[in-house]
């Protein structure tokens, strides 16, 4: 079995902890993370760091239906701790005194492990939590650095600080500002004389880690389907799970970019009015008293099966071995972008633009070419535009170029 770490910076890449061979380390966790096929039941996923800033974080849905499927769950130090704190009755095991913090109440704002951090493979953090702070007043107070009254001061003044701005220099000017400059220097110096000096959140990491290896951290309860099946779940299976993903992005690469799809989707309808109503569209057109002006399209919108093989033989029958590859170049543009871009990080304004020239429409017309299409509205669409948008403009810009040195020539 093995032991999925998701970290960084809370533990560094060369942690002893993580040298284990059972132990498979992962960048902080995201949205979509825990779909990975290498994430097996009977594994153990060890849930440290995760991002949420500038992508989107990892829903508590996804690490339900995770813990459905048997994989096992221990969060601690950061985002970990929080997931463990909210999610414990479920089954998610929670590490370390952040953990009991969170799970205590003392706890609640996720700014007080939040930091900023080095996007290199270090993932050095820049700037310190709170939780580390707090920690650290521990041992200020019995070496008389501050008192109680003072500690309080501090730890109230750096809160006021935006986390990405914390920085040693601006807990020093803190310190200041509250009367106690001794604190500052005295920090400084354990710090030299001990890199993990106050590091909590280091601390409650290793021993996550350190508990997932002895195999002694299991919990018992598993989460019903109900808990976590959801629409928002079963899109985000089309999105991320393995094999799923790949034909959800056939699918709508042919609703964005083949001119001729709505003759596909009404091929489609056709399908799904025989099979639910027992009568072809044009029948339920009439059978429902629509008028001519407005098509069956515009009433009926199903969500696509992507387990119904016939159907989506209907939806892909104009697909070439050309458009297939298109995808696998637009996907990979996104994981070669990765953790710097995100589809998400696309404007909805840039998205819509391209749909408009593709499409050669206008806004006004754009609703009723979504629905000819099968999206359910323009935000369906700007959002599967975004999954192609990267790899499609970097194909027109090498396009561009490549006909600009022709015709230099």
């Amino acid at each position: 079995m093995i032991t999925h770490v998701f970290t960084g910076p809370t533990l560094a890449p060369d942690e002893p902890v993580l040298a284990a061979p059972s132990v498979c380390c992962h960048p902080p966790a995201r949205h979509g993370d825990l779909f990975r096929a290498e994430i097996a039941p009977g594994d153990t996923v060890v849930l440290i760091d995760g991002l949420y800033h500038h992508a989107p974080a990892l829903r508590h849905k996804e690490i339900l239906a995770a813990l459905g499927r048997g994989v096992h769950v221990i969060g601690a130090a950061s985002i970990g701790a929080l997931r463990a704190a909210e999610l414990g009755s479920y089954g998610v095991l929670g590490v370390g005194r952040i953990f009991g913090w969170y799970a205590a109440g003392v706890l609640a704002g996720d700014d007080e492990v939040a930091v900023a951090h080095m996007a290199d493979g270090t993932r050095r953090s820049l700037t310190w939590p709170l939780v580390n702070l707090r920690h650290v007043m521990v041992f200020a107070r019995a070496e008389g650095v501050v008192t109680v009254q003072q500690a309080t001061a501090l730890l109230e003044a750096c809160a006021g600080v935006y986390y990405a701005q914390r920085t040693f220099d601006a807990v020093q000017a803190a310190a200041r500002s509250v009367g106690v400059p001794a604190f500052g220097p005295w920090l400084g110096g354990r710090r030299r004389a001990d890199r993990f000096f106050g590091d909590l959140k280091r601390t409650d990491a290793v021993e996550a880690v350190r508990a997932a290896l002895t195999r002694g951290a299991r919990a018992d309860t598993r989460p019903a389907r109900a808990d976590w099946d959801s629409p928002y779940y079963r899109c985000w299976t089309e999105r991320f799970a393995p094999g799923r993903a790949r034909v959800a992005a056939r699918v709508a690469y042919q609703q964005i970019f083949d001119p001729a799809f709505p003759t596909v989707w009404a091929a489609y309808l056709d399908r799904v009015c025989r099979l639910h109503g027992g009568r072809p569209s044009a029948d339920q057109a009439v059978r429902l008293g629509l008028p001519a002006s407005l098509p069956l399209h515009l009433v009926i919108r199903p969500r696509i099966d992507l387990a119904d093989e016939a159907g989506l033989a209907v939806l892909l029958a104009r697909e070439s071995a050309d458009d297939r590859a298109a995808v696998g170049r637009y996907l990979a543009a996104n994981r070669l972008a990765a953790p710097h871009f995100t589809p998400e990080a696309v404007t909805d304004a840039a998205a819509r633009g391209v749909l408009l020239r593709l499409w050669n429409t206008t806004p006004d017309d754009l609703p009723a070419e979504c629905a000819a299409r099968g999206l359910r509205g323009h935000d369906h669409a700007i959002g599967e535009m975004k999954t192609f948008m990267l790899g499609f403009l970097q194909e027109r810009r090498t396009f561009a170029a490549a006909a600009r040195a022709g015709g230099a020539r």
